[in-house]
């Protein structure tokens, strides 16, 4: 078995105020109980976050900065593709934030109506669409072929322009992005939602891109991802995120320390913003002598380092 956590734990203020007050006793009994393996350090900016490189090396995918071939996994077809996000951009004076990952009150029939505007001008480029669920469309060009792009997870409820991607092989897509945001200002599909008070669509967010050589189906893998503390993180609703936190605790913590004393080999690793590392199953022998080291430790204090 393989916990794998995304958002376990956030750069900001808030998160760090948020931290102490967990009570986790799952996951500190589980920390004890496990070794920790040399963490997986990067950038917090770069732009595939510790959770997709987490998750690629267990994949078995490519795994080379803003270019894990999410999309072309999705879509099992070789080629480049990524994934076209629709979303709304919140314009300030001085910078342009996306509006969080999921556009409110957003119908699969207003979805389509968009994607069915805009499917023309992609198509200029030489990109064909290909519809998934409300805020995911898939796309398929040439364009993506070694065009790295940042997580939406990276990007969303910040300032777009520190994220958007700026190889010469991009400029389509931010012409694209121009003729998008002036084409759905006057579409009736935001008048409607402007009439029911929820935010417009004004633009796409490209991630995901990547090339496969030909079509595969992943690494088989017992690993699973809860992504319950990715939404609070992602608008920082922090009461919300030590709920989601202690929900957590109480049942998938639980089940993997049931795991560990049925005697199966277990796994977790815990992503933060910047690094992610992981913990493994070892000998009694070895453990004791780790817990003898450091002793048990609060699982926060492993938290606040991720």
């Amino acid at each position: 078995m393989h916990l794998l956590i995304p958002f376990a734990f956030c750069s900001g203020e808030g998160c760090a105020q948020a931290l102490p007050q967990l009570a986790l006793p799952h996951l500190t009994q589980l920390l004890s109980r496990l070794a920790p393996q040399p963490p997986d350090t990067a950038d917090p900016f770069s732009l595939s976050t510790p959770h997709e490189r987490a998750l690629a090396r267990t994949l078995g995918l490519p795994g080379q900065d803003g270019l894990i071939p999410w999309a072309a996994l999705q879509a099992q077809a070789s080629g480049a593709w990524g994934f076209i996000t629709p979303c709304h951009w919140h314009i300030a004076t001085n910078h342009i934030t996306l509006s969080g990952a999921t556009l409110p009150d957003f119908s699969d029939t207003e979805s389509r109506a968009l994607m069915a505007a805009m499917q023309p001008y992609f198509e200029e480029d030489g990109i064909k669409m290909r519809y998934e669920h409300s805020m995911l469309w898939l796309a398929q060009g040439e364009i993506f072929n070694g065009l790295a792009t940042a997580s939406l997870d990276r990007v969303a409820g910040r300032n777009v322009e520190h994220w958007m991607p700026r190889s010469p092989r991009a400029a389509p897509l931010r012409r694209l992005q121009n003729e998008m945001q002036m084409l759905l200002y006057t579409h009736p599909v935001n008048d409607a939602r402007a009439a029911r008070g929820v935010l417009p669509v004004n633009s796409f967010w490209l991630s995901g891109t990547g090339s496969l050589s030909t079509v595969r189906q992943p690494a088989a893998t017992d690993t699973k991802v809860v992504d319950t503390l990715r939404g609070p993180a992602l608008t920082e609703d922090w009461p919300a995120w030590m709920q989601a936190w202690h929900a957590l605790d109480a049942t998938e913590c639980a089940a993997l320390l049931r795991a560990i004393d049925q005697g199966q080999p277990v796994q977790l690793t815990l992503c933060g913003e910047g690094s992610a590392q992981t913990f493994v199953s070892q000998p009694q022998a070895l453990l004791k002598r780790f817990m003898n080291l450091f002793g048990i430790q609060p699982a926060y204090h492993m938290l606040e380092k991720l």
